[in-house]
């Protein structure tokens, strides 16, 4: 019988051409995904003084990450919309969207401080929710959009 195993690496060479990654303080991958151009994932979190939830959304778009959306429940400390950057619209579920945000995350990566346990930062992609609260409670961390087949990690 023979057993055919496929790495991470590989299924992304073979179905996406992208790949995205966590890497914790250490250098570490402490996430990963294949994502395909177009496809859109979230970073859940809960605002550290209201305690509401807050998603930022994010596209791949000819390869690159690009934040194209925030749901926001309160114009809470930190939170709001910045006049030119996307179009403020009332959301069904309560608070407001910020549509067409369409900025560019340069180099393709996100540097974020992973909050405590409360915080509860979750990324949401696919069928998948991994809580980096979790896995790298107080953390800096790097959220990158990688090309397939790329050597190492990302320098940013």
């Amino acid at each position: 019988m023979l057993a055919l195993t496929l790495s991470t690496a590989a299924l992304c060479d073979q179905t996406t051409g992208l790949m995205l990654e966590v890497f914790g303080e250490d250098g570490e991958t402490i996430f990963e995904e294949p994502v395909a151009n177009g496809s859109r994932w979230c970073i859940f979190w809960n605002h550290s003084v209201q305690h509401f939830l807050v998603r930022d959304c994010f596209v791949a778009r000819q390869g690159q990450m690009v934040l194209e959306r925030s749901h926001q429940p309160d114009f809470a400390a930190g939170l709001g919309h910045i006049p030119g950057r996307g179009t403020m619209i009332s959301a069904p579920e309560g608070g407001y969207w910020i549509e067409n945000i369409d900025e560019p995350v340069p180099d393709n990566c996100l540097r974020l401080r992973v909050g405590a346990p409360g915080v509860d930062h979750r990324i949401i992609l696919n069928q998948r929710d991994e809580n980096l609260s979790a896995i790298a409670p107080r953390q800096a961390v790097r959220i990158v959009l990688n090309s397939a087949g790329h050597e190492g990690e990302n320098s940013c």
